[in-house]
């Protein structure tokens, strides 16, 4: 399980087997997509999985989840979403009813990211092989810029930006798998955000770099970054925000909200210059209306990320092993 949990276990499995196999340029990227020229556009492909488990949660489903997921991994390559593959892999003695209600989340979902479901493919499996429903996506987009993003284009001084509050899709699938209840319910993030990049590029932001924050949380992303681009980079915990509700759940079950996954968070690597205005078009969109400046890429030989505590000490953040929170995604 830790081995696809965004840790330094799937890491290494990545890179010391499957990199290994199928090196080539546009893999080796590390990005959440492949760019490349199809005449006469450049185009961007994903690909992702799903077997998040409940397959139903305070603010979405695994539908939602999957459409999601895989237009904002778009998103992160500046690419706007135009078309999905669906794959189902189905559980025999799932209910009609339940796969009739994930459908209507998808179409809900693709309607509401603007992206058409043009291909797809059912397979079904043994009764007690597949908890219930397991989906694949990949998703083709068109480059909405002419330049490159990615953790490669980053660079000193550049300000980290974050989109909003973090842990709430990891604190609302444990709460439901674990029969946990507070005293408000905790939804998930889960959104396109797409919406908020595209209006960044169209501002003319010179975006250096994007990632949305699902396994492993902001943790990973900036650690993902500092390694890709070896720069250290330095954040401040007081400027991340997690609601009151999602650090209470967090502490209780001995979580850290920087390791939890989002689904509808990402974190933009900008220059200082433009991180102001970068700022305020982020805020003018309901999705990223909680984004803040959590701080900057250092100059350095060190690819190390740092945080200042809320008591001023400063300590190294690292991948976890595996994953806090299986199944979430």
């Amino acid at each position: 399980m830790a081995h696809g949990g965004g840790g330094s276990l799937m890491h290494q499995l990545i890179d010391g087997m499957f990199r290994h196999a199928f090196d080539n340029p546009l893999l080796n990227a590390g990005h959440d997509g492949a760019v490349f020229d199809v005449d006469p556009a450049r185009v961007a492909l994903t690909t992702d999985s799903y077997v998040v488990r409940p397959l139903f949660f305070p603010g979405g489903d695994i539908g939602t989840l999957a459409v999601n997921g895989t237009v904002n991994d778009l998103a992160m390559c500046g690419a706007r979403p135009q078309y999905l593959t669906l794959g189902l892999i189905l559980e025999e003695g799932l209910k009609m009813e339940t796969l009739w209600r994930v459908v209507q989340s998808i179409q809900d979902a693709a309607e509401a990211a603007g992206v058409r479901i043009v291909t797809g493919d059912t397979k079904v499996v043994d009764r007690g092989k597949g908890d219930g429903i397991y989906i694949n996506t990949s998703g083709v987009g068109v480059l909405a810029h002419d330049g490159e993003i990615g953790p490669s284009r980053i660079r000193p001084d550049d300000a980290i930006l974050l989109s909003g509050d973090v842990g709430r899709h990891g604190i609302a699938i444990m709460a439901v798998r674990e029969g946990l209840e507070f005293e408000s319910e905790i939804e998930s993030d889960c959104a396109p955000v797409a919406g908020p990049v595209m209006n960044l590029l169209e501002a003319g932001i010179e975006i250096h770099s994007l990632r949305d924050l699902t396994r492993g949380g902001l943790a990973a992303a900036l650690v993902e970054h500092a390694h890709s681009a070896r720069f250290p980079l330095l954040f401040e915990e007081a400027a991340v925000p997690v609601r009151e509700d999602v650090q209470s759940a967090c502490e209780m079950l001995g979580l850290d909200p920087l390791y939890v996954a989002n689904e509808g968070r990402f974190i933009a690597f900008v220059p200082e210059s433009q991180a102001d205005k970068a700022l305020e078009i982020l805020r003018a969109h309901p999705v990223s209306g909680g984004a803040v400046r959590i701080g900057a890429v250092q100059d350095g030989d060190r690819a190390v990320v740092r945080m200042q505590s809320r008591i001023g000490a400063v300590r190294i953040v690292d991948l976890l092993s595996g994953e806090q929170l299986p199944r979430i995604c």
